[in-house]
């Protein structure tokens, strides 16, 4: 049976009358990189604070490789590794002195201490900067250090928030490798809005929106399970307003999308018959309808903007990794 190394259940946060995050709960396996996805202001970064120890929650509960995050703290960050959007960087210290500061920090025997962070700088591509004060680096070198500090003690869990954020694509390229060689070693959890980190990166996601888990699955298994949801675009002439699309039997939702409309149907509903009767019927002059591909942003779009029906997934229980 797969080893559960992160585990929340009923997780909730308020601050004051906003509830920031309502009752999610997700596992995440050993050795499983797994993408937390979902629209800026879903609630990401903090549940990333409460699963690092960094927030409280107000309800819920949070386990780390077994461990309570509530009941034994310090025993619980002690296996984790992580990295906030903005990466703790201590400008005046070269990357060998940093990581050797923070692996002492975390309790790294002193006479491991030389190897673990040479280890890890191999690793993470820095030994050939290894002298060089972090302030004088790139944007993409300081993330690799952010990165290195959160895995230099051998965590068990590695959770990193938005890692790739103001990077150049090829820095973003760099960093979403070092990403992918984590997993198997340790267990990612990876927060981002970007949709190809996900592809690119993870084993399995969750999204999140509005505080609340609209789907855990592999990418696999969202792909299949809303491949009767697909959306199809339509560009008309003297096309109508949204309101009347959206009266059309079987439409979920109308939105905008390159100067025409893109339409979702109902689960298991055919809109497109009608559409094309009070096309020719009401003179809205036709000119494109094209089925969209099942892709990860019109999943994505999908489950963060239409409230009234989410898509049946599993627990992450019932997921192989």
């Amino acid at each position: 049976m797969p080893e559960i190394m992160i585990e929340i259940s009923d997780l909730t946060r308020y601050y004051g009358p906003t509830k920031a995050l309502d009752t999610i709960g997700f596992q995440v396996q050993r050795g499983e990189v797994m993408g937390f996805l979902g629209p800026n202001g879903a609630g990401k970064t903090t549940a990333m604070r409460i699963l690092a120890g960094l927030l409280s929650p107000s309800e819920g509960s949070v386990h780390i490789a077994g461990l309570d995050m509530i009941a034994n703290p310090v025993e619980a960050r002690a296996k984790i590794g992580f990295l906030p959007e903005s990466p703790p960087i201590y400008g005046d210290m070269t990357v060998q002195e940093y990581l050797s500061y923070l692996a002492a920090l975390r309790r790294v025997p002193s006479n491991q201490l030389y190897d673990a962070v040479g280890q890890t700088m191999e690793r993470c591509g820095l030994s050939h900067v290894a002298n060089r004060l972090l302030r004088n680096l790139s944007k993409g070198y300081q993330q690799r250090a952010g990165i290195a500090q959160a895995i230099v003690h051998s965590p068990e869990v590695v959770i990193l928030d938005e890692p790739t954020v103001g990077l150049d694509p090829i820095q973003i390229r760099e960093i979403r490798q070092l990403i992918r060689d984590l997993g198997g070693e340790h267990s990612v959890l990876l927060s981002t809005h970007i949709l190809p980190e996900v592809r690119m990166t993870c084993n399995r996601v969750a999204v999140i929106n509005q505080g609340r888990i609209v789907a855990d699955d592999t990418l696999e298994g969202l792909e299949q399970k809303t491949a009767n949801k697909i959306s199809f675009f339509v560009r008309m002439n003297r096309a109508p307003e949204a309101a009347i699309l959206q009266q059309i039997p079987g439409v979920a939702q109308v939105r905008p999308h390159e100067g025409g409309w893109m339409i979702t149907p109902l689960t298991n509903q055919d809109p497109v018959p009608e559409l094309l009767q009070r096309a020719i019927a009401q003179g809205w002059d036709l000119r494109e309808l094209v089925p969209s591909s099942n892709s990860l942003e019109e999943i994505f779009l999908n489950l963060t903007t239409r409230e009234d029906e989410t898509v049946p997934l599993p627990h992450s229980s019932e997921v192989s990794a």
